[in-house]
């Protein structure tokens, strides 16, 4: 009797946790792992096991039970304040020979400013080895709003890193003598990758990618095409997606569908030649941060559907492109949970990793229903 009373509320708990969209395939949530404080990166190890980032400064290992491990030894310092901290992390292509990982955050300075940095170290064991900051940011600024920061490796192997304006920067998105507003394309060492568009001008920053972006949180390579895209935050309104494409301006603060957060117009303007549009834009803001193309076969319906994580609206967004890049369905996971979503990742059993973001934060864990 008590194995079937067990068994009876085990069903009440998933069926509260299960959801359907718009086509009825239902999913189930789970708890992966708990007791970490303000992750912000994630990404799965070789053998199944998962780095996590904590915003204040500490990288843990979970293993494939779901234990959280003591922080990594030997990190950085970084500037744990407003939105800066520990940030990505993301692991070499050659990770299972060289065992190199990368990692941004805010790295403090002497007059109490900072920077997005990137550094690199070697994981061996529960420590890192060999850390060294890469690159960083030319700039400095006080406030601490707007780093970015998402590092995705493309197919060469060169490393993109996201960033932000800074908020009271904005200005400074359309200048290519700065970083802020910027995604760069940089190589392993932290110097510019070849191809970069702006490798030869005079006037331009040789590791800039593209420019005009306000703070982009969630970036991903496209499975297919290998096309960088992201997503960055509006003001109020004006959240966008994009396809990023090199050299390229997207408008911040020109062209925007948001406006400032007192209600005031930033710019009479949404679109402007030369200046890109995005490929979705929300309004209201949900406010995003990760990134995931999906491609699994748990969910073969999920095939190539974009996810964002909203940390204002609380919620994790799927959305659903036709072949002209056009919306035709929107669903929005988790929303019962209200737990804002900071990253997420597609695990090698092609489930679906979550980080909520608060002092007592979760992995949770998207699984087929059955």
């Amino acid at each position: 009797m008590k194995t079937l009373t067990l068994f009876i509320l085990s069903l009440l708990f998933f069926s509260q946790l299960s959801y359907a969209d718009n086509h009825s395939h239902q999913y189930a949530v789970s708890t992966y792992a708990e007791g970490l404080v303000h992750p912000w990166g994630l990404t799965f190890l070789p053998d199944g096991r998962l780095l996590v980032t904590e915003k204040d400064g500490r990288l843990r290992i979970i293993d494939k039970e779901g234990q959280v491990s003591e922080p990594v030894a030997n990190l950085m310092a970084v500037k744990n304040s407003g939105q800066g901290g520990l940030l990505d992390v993301a692991l070499d292509p050659d990770f299972t020979n060289n065992h190199t990982l990368y990692l941004s955050y805010s790295k403090p300075e002497d007059d109490g400013s900072s920077r997005t940095a990137v550094a690199k170290a070697q994981l061996k064991s529960n420590k890192l080895e060999n850390l060294t900051t890469i690159w960083q940011q030319a700039q400095t600024e006080k406030r601490g709003f707007h780093y970015g920061s998402r590092l995705v490796f493309d197919r060469d192997g060169y490393l993109f890193v996201t960033l932000g304006d800074r908020a009271l920067r904005k200005e400074d998105a359309q200048n290519l003598n700065t970083h802020f507003g910027k995604i760069v394309r940089i190589d392993t060492h932290g110097k510019p990758a070849p191809g970069n568009p702006f490798l030869n001008n005079k006037n331009a920053l040789p590791d800039i990618w593209s420019y005009g972006h306000r703070n982009v949180q969630g970036a991903f390579l496209h499975p297919k095409t290998g096309q960088l895209w992201a997503n960055e935050h509006g003001p109020k309104g004006g959240d966008e997606i994009n396809k990023v494409h090199a050299g390229k301006n997207y408008g911040w603060p020109v062209i925007t569908y948001g406006i400032n957060y007192n209600g005031t117009p930033i710019t009479d303007k949404t679109a402007i030649d030369g200046m890109e549009q995005p490929i979705h834009y929300w309004d209201p803001s949900i406010a995003t941060s990760g990134m995931l193309i999906y491609t699994g076969k748990a969910f073969p319906e999920w095939q190539g559907d974009i996810f964002t994580g909203a940390l204002a609206l609380q919620h994790l967004n799927r959305i659903t492109l036709d072949e002209n890049l056009k919306v035709t369905n929107e669903e929005r996971m988790l929303k019962d949970l209200n737990e804002r979503i900071r990253a997420f990742t597609q695990g090698p059993d092609g489930h679906i990793y979550v980080l909520t973001d608060s002092p007592k934060a979760k992995v949770l864990k998207i699984s087929p229903k059955s």
